[in-house]
């Protein structure tokens, strides 16, 4: 059995075409993405793979670097930015598996539906995307395995959205957490209304369990640490956020209420469309 090790690639902030901008905002940015590289001796398994077609070369090309051979390429959760970027890393690497659980290839359907992916992230980034983003084929149990180690497919629920999953490697205590976790990034909490809140909490506590030593981010910022405290911290900024939208009237007095709690953290577009989500 190999001994694994890993590597994360951080796609940076990139600029977003929007109709409105948060309060005091001029631009809006899209949250810095990553995508995780677990590596044996010989193969590799890529762990979700970024959203723009410069975004999936530079990334192929990232991988093609580490001098392993990718078999799988496996995904978190169906939101675009963590798997329309796989197409120019599957045209690198012809013979590697795009997979994910069935929770996670609906939503990966809907991304990909006409009305979405070209009324909501075309327009949000033109010319920028796949002509066609691939849909993964469906992993089969909870298990890929590189190098005879396992590495497991951990079912979430809702955390940002719908049918979310991390990636558990026990053997070197490192979860892959995709958008269950964030680091120092706001949260995308505008999917999270009639319960969403309670069921990320809950999923938060399904990793804590795992009693990781490493958690990888799906969004943190460039030069952060992956120390399972931002478990704790995305606990923490759920709960404020959940008392906060119960306590204001409006979606400007949310929206400020986050930020003087959290000014410093990355993406403040997406705090105030979960306070628009939230308060109308």
């Amino acid at each position: 059995m190999a001994s694994l090790t890993w590597s994360t690639y951080l796609a940076p902030p990139k600029p977003v075409v929007a109709e409105q901008f948060a309060p005091g905002e001029t631009a809006e940015v899209w949250s810095p993405t990553s995508a995780t590289l677990i590596q044996g001796e010989r193969d590799a398994v890529l762990v979700d793979a970024l959203l723009t077609v410069r975004e999936g070369q530079a990334l192929a090309d990232w991988v093609a670097a580490a001098g392993r051979n990718l078999t799988t390429i496996y995904i978190t959760h169906g939101h675009g930015d963590h798997f329309f970027g796989a197409a120019p890393v599957l045209a690198r690497f012809p013979s590697a598996r795009l997979v994910a659980v069935p929770a996670v290839l609906d939503k990966m359907r809907q991304q990909v539906d006409d009305q979405v992916l070209d009324g909501v992230w075309r327009r949000r980034f033109p010319g920028q995307l796949a002509e066609r983003p691939p849909v993964a084929e469906p992993l089969t149990g909870h298990t890929v395995e590189l190098e005879g180690t396992d590495l497991v497919a951990v079912e979430l629920g809702h955390t940002d959205t719908d049918g979310t999953t991390a990636l558990h490697v026990p053997s070197i205590g490192l979860v892959v957490a995709g958008d269950s976790v964030y680091n120092d990034v706001h949260l995308h909490l505008a999917e999270s209304g009639g319960g969403g809140i309670a069921a990320w909490l809950a999923a938060l506590d399904t990793i804590s369990a795992l009693r990781p030593s490493t958690v990888i981010a799906g969004h943190q910022r460039e030069g952060a640490d992956d120390s399972p405290d931002h478990i704790g911290h995305t606990r923490d900024y759920l709960r404020y956020f959940d008392e906060a939208q119960q306590r204001v009237g409006s979606a400007r007095q949310l929206y400020d209420v986050m930020i003087e709690r959290y000014p410093d953290r990355v993406n403040r577009a997406v705090v105030w469309r979960a306070a628009q989500a939230y308060k109308g």
